[in-house]
C-alpha cells in the first residue's frame, strides 16, 4: 500500500497527492498516484471490489490517468485465471481491445506507455492458455515480447520491463516441444536464454531491496518459480520467498505463493502453516485451490483430514483444473486406509469431473480408464516423500519386499522411489543405482517413472559437476515418451539442457 513518510507537512503531502492532476491536466497519462496503488494492491490482495471502488474513485477524482485501466486488466486476469470460468472469459475477453486502445492514447514518452501493452498482452496470453486458445495466446506473447525489446531501447534502466522480458526469456527457453508449432508458425524474432531471464529477474529482486519498486511482490513470486520449475532449485526458490517478506496473513496469493513452494521443497509443515494464515472473508475473491492445496498437503501426511478440504475444493470450484486430480486424490485417502470401494467411487467420479489439461489431471484420468489400483504401500511412500518426510518414507518401502510385487510396473516403482528419497536424503550412490533400476526396467511402461528416473539422473550428474553425463540422461527423458508428466518432464530435461 502507498505510505507517505512521516515529518511530511501538511501542504507538502497536499500539493504531493495533487501533483499528478496539475502536471497532467488535460492530458491522457499514466501514473501510479497514491489512489492508483492502493487499487494495484488490492488487487494483489484478492480484495478485488474494494479495487474496483478505489479504482472508480481515480476515474472520478483524476480521469486523465489511464493507469486505471492497466490495473482494471489485473482485475479481469484474477478473475480467470483463478476462477477458470468460461462464462467470465467469454465476457471479459471483449475488454482487452478497449484496454489496450486506452493506453495508446496516452504520452508515447512515458516508459509505462508500451509497458502496459505489453503486460495486458501477457496477461490475457496466460488467460487464453488455460482456456485452449493456443494461437492468439502466442501471438500476444509475440507482441508483448517486441513492445518490451522496443521499450528496452527508448528506457534501458525501466526495472519493470526488465523484470517482464526476464519471465518471457525464461519461457521462451522451455518452451515444450509439443507446443514448438507455435514459436514457428509466428515466425523468428522471439529468443532468450535460461541464464538471460534468470540473470534479468535476479536484478529486479536486488533493485527492490535498494529501492522503492511498485511491483516487489511480482518480482520475488516470478523469480522463485522459475528457480522452482524451471531451474530446479526448491531450496533457492525458498529462501527467496522467505527474503521477500510475503505476508501470508494479509494476502491469500501470498500464502498460496508461500504454501506452493513449501510443499515442493519438502516443507509441508510449513505449507499447512501459511494456508491456515490466509485471509477469509466475503471481501476476497474465492480461492478454492488453497482448499485443495490443503488437502494435497494433509494427504501428503496421511492424514484422513485431508477429505473435508478436497471434498471442499470439488463441491465449489466452478472451474476446469485439478477436479480430476482432487478426486484421484480422495480414492487414495480411502485406499490408504483399506477403503477399496471409495477407491473405486472417487476414481469414477474423476473419469466425469473437469478438464483433462494440466499433467496431473491426466494422470488421474488415465488411471481411472485402466482402473488400476496403485499398490497401498508404495502409494504411501510416494505421499510421505511428497510431504518432505524422507525417513518416514524410506520406512515404509523397506518394509516391502521387491520380489513381492507381482506387477513389473509395480517394481519400477519400488526403485524409482527408492531412487528419489536416496537424491533427497543425499544419498548419490543409492539414488543413482535405483533409478538407474527404474530407467532400464520402464523404458517400454506408459508409466512416468523411467523417463522421470532420467531426468532426476541428468539433475544429479549435473550437481555432481559431470556434464557428459548429465547431458546423456537429459537427452534420454526427452527420448521417452510417458504417457503421464510428459510435459512437465520434457520441460524441465530441456530447462537442463539450456542451463548446460
Amino acid at each position: 500500500m502507498y505510505k507517505i513518510r512521516p515529518g511530511f507537512s501538511g501542504i507538502v503531502l497536499f500539493i504531493l497527492i495533487l501533483f499528478p492532476v496539475f502536471c497532467f491536466a488535460g492530458r491522457k497519462h499514466l501514473t501510479f498516484t497514491p489512489g492508483a496503488w492502493l487499487a494495484y494492491d488490492y488487487t494483489l490482495q484478492l480484495r478485488l471490489d474494494d479495487a474496483r471502488k478505489e479504482l472508480n474513485t481515480l476515474k472520478a477524482d483524476d480521469p486523465d490517468n489511464y493507469i486505471s485501466y492497466f490495473i482494471e486488466n489485473y482485475i479481469d486476469f484474477f478473475t480467470l485465471f483463478i476462477g477458470e470460468q468460461r462464462i467470465d472469459f467469454d465476457r471479459l475477453k471483449k475488454k482487452k481491445d478497449s484496454h489496450l486502445a486506452l493506453i495508446q492514447k496516452t504520452d508515447p514518452k512515458s516508459p509505462y506507455y508500451l509497458f502496459c501493452q505489453a503486460s495486458i498482452q501477457m496477461q490475457w496470453a496466460l488467460a487464453r492458455l488455460k482456456f485452449g486458445e493456443y494461437f492468439t495466446a502466442f501471438y500476444e506473447i509475440k507482441s508483448a515480447y517486441h513492445l518490451l525489446e522496443e521499450n528496452k531501447k527508448k528506457f534501458p534502466k525501466f526495472i519493470p520491463n526488465t523484470m517482464n522480458l526476464g519471465v518471457l526469456h525464461v519461457l521462451l527457453s522451455t518452451i515444450p516441444e509439443e507446443y514448438q508449432w507455435g514459436v514457428r508458425l509466428l515466425g523468428g524474432g522471439m529468443q532468450g536464454s535460461l541464464a538471460q531471464g534468470e540473470k534479468e529477474l535476479a536484478s529486479v529482486i536486488n533493485y527492490s531491496q535498494h529501492n522503492t519498486y511498485i511491483f516487489t511482490n511480482e518480482a520475488y513470486v516470478m523469480y522463485a518459480f522459475t528457480l522452482l520449475y524451471i531451474t530446479k532449485d526448491p531450496g533457492r526458490a525458498w529462501s527467496l520467498v522467505r527474503s521477500g517478506n510475503l505476508d501470508a496473513s494479509q494476502n491469500p496469493l501470498n500464502a498460496f505463493v508461500l504454501a506452493n513452494i513449501a510443499i515442493h521443497s519438502g516443507r509441508n509443515d510449513d505449507a499447512i502453516k501459511y494456508i491456515n494464515l490466509a485471509p477469509k472473508g466475503n471481501e476476497y475473491y474465492p480461492f478454492y485451490y488453497l482448499d485443495y492445496l490443503k488437502g494435497s498437503a494433509l494427504l501428503n501426511k496421511l492424514s484422513p483430514a485431508a477429505d473435508s478440504y478436497l471434498l471442499r475444493y470439488i463441491n465449489n470450484f466452478k472451474g476446469m483444473n485439478y477436479l480430476k486430480d482432487a478426486c484421484q486424490k480422495l480414492a487414495w485417502s480411502a485406499l490408504i486406509r483399506g477403503d477399496v470401494n471409495g477407491y473405486n467411487k472417487y476414481m469414477q467420479r474423476a473419469r466425469t469431473i473437469g478438464t483433462a489439461v494440466v499433467d496431473e489431471d491426466k494422470f488421474a484420468l488415465r488411471a481411472a480408464q485402466n482402473k488400476v489400483v496403485p499398490q497401498p504401500e508404495l502409494l504411501k511412500a510416494r505421499l510421505l516423500f511428497d510431504g518432505g518426510y524422507y525417513d518416514q518414507a524410506d520406512q515404509q518401502l523397506r518394509q516391502l519386499n521387491v520380489h513381492s510385487l507381482s506387477k513389473r510396473t509395480q517394481q519400477t516403482e519400488y526403485h524409482y522411489r527408492l531412487g528419489r528419497i536416496g537424491q533427497a536424503q543425499g544419498k548419490n550412490d543409492v539414488a543413482i543405482a535405483s533409478l538407474s533400476i527404474a530407467l532400464s526396467s520402464g523404458r517400454n511402461d506408459p508409466a512416468y517413472f523411467a523417463c522421470s528416473a532420467a531426468l532426476y539422473l541428468g539433475q544429479i550428474y549435473e550437481k555432481k559437476g559431470d556434464k557428459v553425463n548429465a547431458k546423456k540422461y537429459y537427452s534420454i527423458c526427452l527420448d521417452l515418451n510417458p504417457e503421464e508428466y510428459k510435459s512437465s518432464l520434457h520441460q524441465k530435461a530441456q530447462a537442463g539442457l539450456q542451463q548446460l
